[in-house]
């Protein structure tokens, strides 16, 4: 029976990513990850012979520098590069919008003026509520579940830190940050611009992974949320890992296994090990028990709570808000390979356009519309599609003059009404998506060689994503930041002893490229912080008051000196810095 100071369930790679800071704390680390291959979501795989694509997650750009450049994933063979174009939107009338660096001002000015006019005081507008809480994207959110006294003071001190921050905004600036996370984005882009045509290219960014309409009261927020990353320094840009998403998870297992980290696959875990009313390790599928001091789950909070731990190991309230947890993103996901790139009716020929997200809904109407479809009919009889042809620049993806196309596709239920299932359905949704391009790009049905199709089931059987949910859980006000999972476990702990979590809760647009950094949360301190930090709450419950100080890291008191260092109780939030993301 093994045993390790800790052990990783998932080995996404916002596991990896705590798995390595971990391990260069010299801590004694294992990593269990069901499949045969790491990363989770963010994997590269053949679909088909000679095509490889990012099975899941297929673009980045909200991986945290920090984490990039304190793992040195540049030494560890991670290539980023920047797509020229960001995105591109044909019109069934022949237009077009394309909006790249130092271009989209003049494609705005095709349709609109004064849209074009207002467009740089909109981006500027976002760009600042970025700001304010970008760094919050490394901090784990004040615990409101902590009782009064003295255990109260950090969350009591970030809560002020965070008003302090938001102060330096003016009151008007105030509100509409908090319309933001009120209004839908339709109600919001209504404010600036009147053009369909441009609501539509920024308005994508409201429903992306979001099973909702864009008229949706609270959409607003994911257009923010989609604006938080950057890409080799250029805020709010988005990226390509040269080898596919798979890429960025390998250099990360390579730092990890640099640390010393012990990573393992075709190693599901079946369940927690219980001993005493604590967390004392994990009961693998194939009977072999490992202990550890602390157990961090890097899997969706529902897995964790209503699977891997047993019903009367979890709080009452934890299950109550478990089952009302809403999982499902509306999204059904396309791997295609190609035999040329495909020819738009808008736009012929190459260009730019076909490395930029080509979103086929030409409106905030034609949006709602496939959204209420959906909810009513299982999918929408008028998709939308977001093509990514990641072949243009990746050589290393198809054969020569052979190209290979991500296609992310909403609206789906997760759940089919009827009592349909999606196994008896997955190929007629594919056929439609397909045809979706076809409408704007003639040929391109006849360039298929071969394609993978994922439905939202399958999302949940492979990766773990719980009703095909790309996020972990709907990206609605009463799920986000301190409510995430829930009230009582912003610090990331778990609803047991000895349990604390790394799950994709704040992952971003495109699956899992969300922040691994922010994720990486052992115990409620931020892996990115000084490793005998982020150990404080992962040690065992009966340490919790050491009877006198020592060099150990986990001691109690050598802990309260440490703080007292950073600046008294609530110093241990300083510098915290979850991807399923993400």
């Amino acid at each position: 029976m093994s045993h390790w100071d800790a052990i990783i369930v998932g080995g996404g790679h916002n596991g990896l990513v705590c798995a390595t800071y971990l391990a260069r704390a010299g801590k004694k680390i294992v990593v269990l990850e069901r499949r045969g291959v790491l990363g989770g979501a963010a994997v590269t795989e053949e679909f088909h012979p000679g095509f490889r694509n990012s099975a899941a997650s297929y673009t980045v750009s909200l991986l945290q520098s920090k984490v990039i450049d304190d793992l040195q994933l540049h030494a560890h063979g991670l290539r980023i590069i920047n797509r020229p174009a960001n995105n591109f939107l044909p019109l069934d009338d022949g237009r077009y919008l394309l909006s790249a660096p130092g271009r989209t001002q003049a494609e705005v000015a095709k349709f609109s003026e004064r849209d074009a006019q207002r467009l740089p005081e909109y981006e500027a507008r976002l760009e600042i509520f970025a700001d304010a809480l970008r760094a919050w994207a490394l901090r784990a959110p004040p615990d409101l579940g902590v009782a009064g006294g003295w255990r109260a003071l950090p969350a009591l001190w970030q809560m002020g830190r965070l008003g302090r921050e938001l102060a330096t905004l003016d009151a008007s600036l105030r509100q509409e940050l908090l319309d933001l996370f009120t209004l839908s984005a339709a109600e919001y882009l209504d404010r600036w611009f009147e053009s369909e045509p441009i609501k539509a290219l920024f308005g994508f960014d409201g429903i992306v992974g979001n099973f909702a309409s864009p008229c949706t009261p609270g959409s607003a927020y994911v257009l923010l949320h989609h604006v938080f990353g950057q890409c080799n320094g250029v805020k709010g840009a988005w990226g390509h890992a040269i080898g596919g998403m798979g890429a960025i998870s390998q250099a990360i297992a390579a730092a990890a296994r640099e640390a010393g980290a012990t990573l393992r696959v075709d190693a599901g875990v079946q369940r927690m090990l219980i001993e005493q009313g604590r967390v004392a390790g994990a009961v693998l599928a194939s009977g072999e028990t490992l202990r550890a001091r602390a157990v961090i789950a890097n899997v969706n909070p529902k897995l964790l709570y209503e699977q891997l731990l047993e019903p009367a190991q979890v709080p009452q309230a934890t299950r109550e808000r478990m089952a009302q947890w809403r999982c499902g993103s509306g999204t059904f996901r396309m791997n295609v390979a190609l035999d040329r790139l495909p020819d738009f009716r808008a736009l012929p020929g190459p260009g730019d356009h076909l490395s930029a997200g080509i979103i086929l809904a030409p409106s905030l109407d034609y949006m709602d519309r496939a959204w209420l479809d959906a909810r009513r009919d299982g999918w929408s009889r008028e998709p939308i599609v977001e093509m990514l042809i990641p072949s243009t620049l990746d050589d290393s993806l198809a054969p020569p003059g052979q190209h290979v196309a991500s296609l992310f596709c909403q609206h789906v239920a997760p759940v089919l009404p009827g009592g349909r299932q999606w196994d008896a359905h997955r190929d007629e949704v594919a056929d439609l998506m397909i045809a979706t391009v076809e409408r704007h790009a003639p040929g391109f049905a006849a360039s298929v060689l071969g394609r993978q199709a994922l439905s939202p089931l399958d999302l949940e059987r492979t990766f773990g994503l719980i009703g095909g949910d790309i996020f972990h859980g709907a990206l609605s006000a009463n799920q986000l930041f301190s409510a995430r999972p829930m009230v009582g476990q912003a610090g990331y702990r778990g609803g047991a002893a000895g349990a604390v979590s790394v799950w994709l809760g704040n992952a971003s647009r495109r699956w899992c490229e969300r922040s691994a950094g922010a994720q990486c949360r052992t115990g409620g301190v931020a892996g990115s912080v000084d490793p005998r930090l982020a150990w404080v709450r992962a040690r065992r419950a009966d340490q919790r008051s050491a009877p006198a100080a020592s060099n150990d890291p986990l001691d109690h008191l050598t802990l309260r000196r440490w703080f007292g260092r950073l600046g008294g109780p609530g110093g241990r939030r300083l510098l915290n810095g979850g991807c399923p993301r993400q």
